[in-house]
């Protein structure tokens, strides 16, 4: 019996010490969630603005078509940036973002494409390492406070990639696996199209939920008249990489407060259970160290019992 509280009461310390742990994380996160919402948000009104003035100057009749609009034909190469993150401890955050970059690399190749992946974060690097995956590009080590230089170079490479010839690994296709944050208890993955690009209009509503379309600011408002110098289309050759560089810091941050979110809810279940196990080991720690006490009064009374009949 004395064996048997020794193996709780160690129970009982490893536990307390992973729980102190679980609970640092679970403040960690919560402390740093909020300054990751606010840099998604912060990020939102330029983003709108950026959106908008695009809208406008391609809604202005110019000859020339950009690049990154006109669909590819000469090649079935398709980009996957798949967004994950670099810990874990974040419950099923990584999982379910893997799960459905299989899902949708499996769709390109049923419609005839060549998926090639662009991967971020050491979860999914890892992931498809192991299973032997061509990785085109990777990046790490910000996951959860993204680098504005990192965000850059994954637009820089993607739209390389887009704007490349075949025989240099040109793609005809952009999709972005991520974590969309809804709020601190729903967090969705989503892809998204990213090239190439369409002009649209639409109404009130939020950037994220356009997809890769440009706002040309709601269609119920007057124009005004502007001029453009030196040309419209020179406006917009710098206003559409300048938009997929800041869809991709939106998409990275978004996905960052959604890792947050999720360490911190893990953390906060992970805590709980281990307050369950400590009581559920010093209950069983009590009634082993009862038994022992029952056993020796056991012992006592028969030996005495058995003096006395001697």
């Amino acid at each position: 019996m004395a064996g048997e509280q020794r193996i709780y009461k160690s129970k009982i310390r490893a536990t307390s010490t992973l729980q102190k742990v679980f609970r640092a994380m679970e403040l960690i996160a919560a402390s740093r969630i909020g300054s990751a919402r606010r840099e998604a948000q912060e990020l939102d009104p330029y983003a709108r603005a950026v959106t908008r003035a695009l809208g406008l100057v391609g809604r202005h009749d110019f000859d020339a078509q950009h690049p990154l609009m006109r669909e590819r034909t000469d090649t079935n190469r398709v980009a996957v940036l798949v967004v994950t993150s670099d810990r874990g401890m974040a419950g099923a955050y990584s999982a379910n973002v893997l799960r459905e970059a299989e899902r949708t690399v499996e769709n390109l190749r049923a419609e005839g494409k060549d998926p090639v992946l662009y991967v971020t974060g050491r979860r999914g690097l890892q992931y498809f390492k192991f299973r032997g995956v061509n990785i085109a590009g990777e990046w790490s080590g910000t996951s959860d406070k993204p680098d504005p230089e990192q965000s850059d170079e994954i637009a820089r490479t993607l739209l390389e990639a887009f704007t490349a010839p075949p025989e240099e690994g040109g793609v005809a296709e952009v999709h972005v696996v991520y974590t969309r944050f809804e709020s601190m208890v729903s967090q969705v993955v989503q892809v998204r199209h990213m090239l190439p690009l369409a002009i649209v209009d639409y109404g009130e509503g939020d950037l994220e939920d356009t997809g890769s379309e440009f706002s040309g600011g709601g269609t119920e408002e007057t124009e005004p008249l502007y001029d453009f110098e030196p040309s419209a289309h020179d406006v917009f050759e710098a206003l559409v990489p300048m938009y997929v560089r800041k869809r991709i810091s939106s998409i990275l941050l978004m996905a960052a407060a959604s890792e947050l979110a999720s360490r911190q809810q893990a953390m906060h279940a992970a805590t709980d259970n281990a307050a369950e196990l400590i009581e559920k080991y010093t209950r069983l720690a009590n009634n082993a160290r009862q038994a022992e006490i029952t056993t020796e009064i056991t012992e006592i009374v028969s030996g005495a019992d058995a003096l006395s009949n001697g």
